[in-house]
């Protein structure tokens, strides 16, 4: 194994360099939310959202330190992850604008034994989660959630949305995708 020199271990890449290398990895779109102590719905927009394990069903979300959104979820200890279908780039954009009033401009609903908010037209399913630890990392924040409850919601054209190349885009249609060996 060949290892690098010590000047390129002690530089770290620019802001700009940095978000230029990840628009180049294209993820899904979700809307992470929660309700804070007085039942006011919380929620932005995340594309960093990662399974991490099956046994038991863990995922992760990361939210930036200072977001309100935080807040609510660590307060109530549970979240919702909304994963948007191909139409909801408007919600996408909402969520990620800090509106103050972003609930008042799209569909949602608290199911019985929901852990967060559910964006009923927006989401093409939705992960219940219960908040397992979190852990301060730069300016974010790495929420793991147990996955109590999935909803899938079906209906046509519900296909993922997708942000990369700092820009929108469905999951393409037609043809199927094989399973890995």
């Amino acid at each position: 194994m060949t290892r690098p020199d010590t000047a390129a271990r002690e530089t770290t890449a620019g802001e700009g360099e940095f978000r230029s290398l990840m628009s180049l990895f294209p993820t899904g779109v979700a809307v992470i939310g929660a309700l804070d102590a007085a039942g006011r719905p919380w929620g932005m927009t995340c594309s960093s959202l990662c399974s991490v394990s099956l046994a038991p069903p863990l995922l992760l979300v990361c939210v930036r330190s200072g977001s309100p959104t935080l807040g609510a979820l660590t307060h109530a200890g549970t979240f919702s992850v909304n994963l948007l279908h191909h139409r909801a780039r408007n919600v996408a954009e909402l969520f990620a604008s800090g509106d103050p009033g972003r609930f008042r401009h799209t569909p949602w609903h608290v199911p019985s034994h929901a852990a967060g908010p559910h964006l009923r037209d927006a989401a093409h399913a939705v992960a219940d989660c219960l908040v397992d630890s979190a852990q301060r990392m730069g300016d974010h924040t790495v929420v793991f959630g147990r996955v109590s409850r999935v909803s899938v919601l079906t209906g046509p054209g519900r296909v993922p949305l997708l942000y990369g190349l700092r820009r929108y885009a469905a999951w393409p249609s037609g043809g199927s995708v094989a399973d890995p060996d």
